[in-house]
């Protein structure tokens, strides 16, 4: 990859330093727009069919009729990927509703700004290397995630002052703000899912409350039913997840990474997180690399 990686914009690539979107444009006034984080393995977009059936549904939460194909927006991710000569990287697909007039609500008539970048990343698989350092520091954080009833929770846009409210209370050092719904129960990270370990039995905060269905969680709780290891969705208080045996971070670039502290309660890996992150890695590798 060159030093001036190379953007996907508005149907063109350009190199970064020359890459533009319109001030006008109502994903930077508003955060109007939609996302999605993707990983490619050996040039392989994992997982595309459900990152593009989440997009669909972002958008149609959004109301954002964009009018674009999937296969033009698997094309534009495609020849990304291709003019930054890269074959494993974290790829970024961002749909906004466009340059409109400055006014709240939004025209009926979309020309939506569509961005693609990329950046390198380790290999994945079975013979690949996490992109973290180590396991994650964890901590409980005041900021609460955003009912359902206020935005929609599987929507995923490009408001995110929420997580970056919750991040800026992280100690130097803590590596994810853990945060918890109105009534105090554990949701998510502020760019994350959650899962941990009690007594054999996999738990992980249900899309119930107001927990963004993260395409690594689905992924991680499907391997985990098909080993026949117990998988429980359900509401949980903090002590819960102090109180495990193992726990875990999932989302598309770390993958599976594990705690080593909440709070200040050791946690850490174990049995079921290596076996889990070995069927993942295997599933890459079977699916990307083959």
């Amino acid at each position: 990859m060159t030093d001036d990686p190379i953007y996907h914009v508005d149907g063109d690539l350009a190199p970064a330093s020359e890459a533009t979107v319109s001030v006008d444009d109502r994903g930077f006034r508003y955060g109007d727009a939609a996302f999605e984080t993707l990983r490619a393995y050996g040039g392989t977009v994992f997982a595309w069919d459900a990152h593009r059936e989440r997009l669909e549904r972002t958008c149609e939460a959004l109301s954002l009729e964009h009018g674009l194909a999937a296969a033009d927006l698997r094309e534009r991710i495609d020849e990304t990927l291709a003019a930054n000569d890269l074959a494993d990287a974290y790829v970024r697909l961002s749909i906004t509703r466009g340059v409109q007039p400055g006014k709240l609500t939004p025209a009926p008539e979309v020309d939506p700004t569509v961005v693609v970048y990329a950046k390198p990343l380790p290999r994945g698989g079975v013979e690949g290397e996490p992109v973290w350092d180590g396991p994650a520091t964890v901590e409980t954080v005041d900021t609460r995630r955003v009912p359902n009833e206020s935005i929609p929770t599987a929507a995923k846009t490009h408001n995110y002052l929420n997580g970056i409210l919750a991040r800026t209370e992280l100690e130097p050092g803590s590596d994810e703000a853990l945060m918890c719904d109105l009534e105090g129960r554990i949701a998510e990270g502020a760019t994350s899912n959650l899962c941990f370990v009690r007594n054999g039995t996999l738990h992980t905060p249900t899309t119930d409350g107001p927990v963004l269905p993260g395409i690594t969680r689905g992924i991680v709780l499907e391997l985990a039913r098909e080993a026949g290891i117990p998988v429980r969705e359900g509401r949980y208080e903090p002590a819960a997840v102090r109180a495990a045996d193992e726990a875990l971070l999932t989302n598309r670039t770390w993958e599976l990474r594990p705690i080593e502290t909440v709070d200040g309660h050791a946690i850490g890996g174990g049995p079921i997180t290596d076996r889990l992150a070995r069927l993942y890695d295997e599933r890459v590798e079977r699916i990307c690399y083959e």
